[in-house]
């Protein structure tokens, strides 16, 4: 489920402190030459209590990162392992980012204030701590698109230009530098547990699983903490990776480190929005096997819930987890279909009907004459909304490849109104890589972010439209 903000006031609850000191270094911020506000989640910021803030208290504590009231008296860079692109490192944590603060959300969620470019910590390796303002301009142009497209995404909270200039071989460079804040829902990796299993401490990964529970999962552990742990995780992982396939995301790097317990999208890197069902399509230019491709996504987040299983085996024999993970498959297809009938816009039917209309979806996609038309993910998506063609798109849609789509189609029921100014306009919003770094020229050569904050504005009125009249959900339930 995607979470609405909801108003709430500043509720301070630094659970992560009750795990002890094993778990984190206390480490201190950069001093940064400037600080220079650049985004601010006017979305979010009051659905944690911090909307009442002016400019100057904002920079403060997310450019300069005095505590805030209550919360951490000081910054914890939080320890893990992970696997990176299958490779076991147990030399990682968080290098270059810390937990700033814990508090409460209006729907009574204990969130976590994280962050990026923030400076070295014990676990920087050779690595300068820092994060280019090109990479956090990409990650507030990818959370955006994420939420507005119904994928359980963290939120970037906050972006403040810092004045320093970085050196980077994969981009021109000297570049501009940043810091940015997420709100996530917990920080909890997967690489976490690995650690814990790697050190073969039982006690702490015990610890750490009734933290999770009781304080992500929000509920009572019980006689079988550790599966009832991972029987709420597989799920939440199908779901995420089939909300990644609608979404025609490729995050680029779904290493063990990079998924958290929780489920919800984080950390975003070389990510890219697919144009074309391209299975083999990917977003980091060092990803020479296609490890992390779109259309492997299912298999790698299966594959790192798999090695969290495998770190749980400390408290548990292998056998009583087993169960959970095989109903990944099924968990993935439900999901599957239920993410991409949200994106269209219809109601489920019955499974044989429904996995058919997923298969000619897929098939159309990928076929070429469509493509060569212009028929990408984004523009099908908007055209065919609520199930039925648009008028001034029939042309683009009219040959082979379509046309068993178009007659299946036919028979499912709209799950939404069309109402929304959107669904009128000529043309979908979408993030094709060449949006993204026209948006990044005119910052990086005039200082313009007119274009950065008119496609945010774009981003949220494509999700307020996406969100408005949806009343019907799987197995016919209510949601607003």
């Amino acid at each position: 489920m995607v979470i609405t903000p909801q108003a709430a006031p500043y509720r301070p609850d630094p659970r992560i402190l009750a795990l002890g000191d094993g778990f984190f270094d206390p480490v201190a911020a950069a001093a940064f030459p400037q600080t220079i506000l650049r985004f601010r989640n006017r979305r979010w910021d009051g659905a944690v209590g911090l909307d009442t803030l002016d400019d100057a208290a904002w920079i403060d504590h997310f450019g300069r990162f005095a505590p805030l009231p209550g919360n951490l008296p000081q910054p914890l860079a939080l320890r893990y392992h992970g696997h990176q692109f299958r490779v076991y490192n147990p030399d990682i944590g968080d290098g270059r980012g810390f937990l700033f603060a814990q508090l409460r959300d209006g729907r009574d969620r204990l969130l976590d204030l994280g962050t990026k470019g923030s400076g070295q910590t014990p676990w920087s390796r050779s690595g300068d701590g820092r994060l280019t303002l090109k990479g956090g301009v990409r990650e507030v142009l990818a959370t955006e698109m994420l939420e507005a497209l119904g994928v359980e995404t963290s939120k970037t909270f906050s972006l403040i230009e810092t004045g320093e200039q970085l050196h980077r071989g994969d981009e021109p460079s000297p570049t501009r530098s940043a810091v940015m804040v997420r709100l996530s829902h917990g920080h909890i990796r997967i690489g976490t547990f690995q650690r814990l299993a790697y050190l073969n401490d039982g006690e702490a990964m015990a610890r750490l699983v009734d933290y999770c529970l009781t304080q992500l999962y929000g509920e009572s552990p019980g006689d079988a903490p550790v599966e009832r742990l991972i029987a709420r995780v597989v799920p939440r992982a199908a779901r995420l990776a089939a909300s990644y396939m609608a979404a025609g995301f490729v995050h680029g790097v779904l290493n063990s480190d990079n998924i958290n317990v929780t489920l919800e999208s984080f950390d975003y890197g070389p990510w890219r929005f697919a144009q074309t069902w391209d299975p083999g399509f990917t977003a980091a230019y060092f990803d020479h096997q296609g490890l992390y491709a779109f259309g492997r996504q299912a298999q790698a987040i299966h594959w790192d819930v798999v090695q969290l299983a495998i770190a749980l085996r400390t408290l548990v024999a292998p056998e009583a987890l087993v169960p959970a993970l095989e109903t990944f498959p099924a968990a993935f297809e439900a999901a599957f279909r239920d993410a991409i009938f949200a994106r269209l816009g219809i109601a489920p039917k019955a499974e044989k009907e429904d996995m058919a209309l997923l298969a000619g979806i897929e098939a159309a996609l990928g076929d070429p004459a469509a493509i060569d038309r212009g028929v990408t993910i984004d523009r099908f998506f908007f055209d065919w909304r609520g199930g039925t063609l648009r008028d001034r798109a029939s042309r683009r849609y009219d040959d082979d490849a379509f046309a068993l789509f178009a007659m299946t189609v036919g028979g499912f029921a709209p799950a939404t109104a069309t109402d929304h100014p959107y669904w009128s306009d000529a043309a979908p919003c979408a993030m094709p890589i060449e949006e993204v770094e026209a948006i990044w020229a005119r910052i990086a050569e005039a200082d313009d972010w007119s274009a950065f904050d008119a496609k945010v504005d774009a981003i949220r009125r494509m999700g307020d439209a996406m969100r408005a009249g949806q009343v019907i959900a799987r197995e016919g339930a209510l949601t607003q």
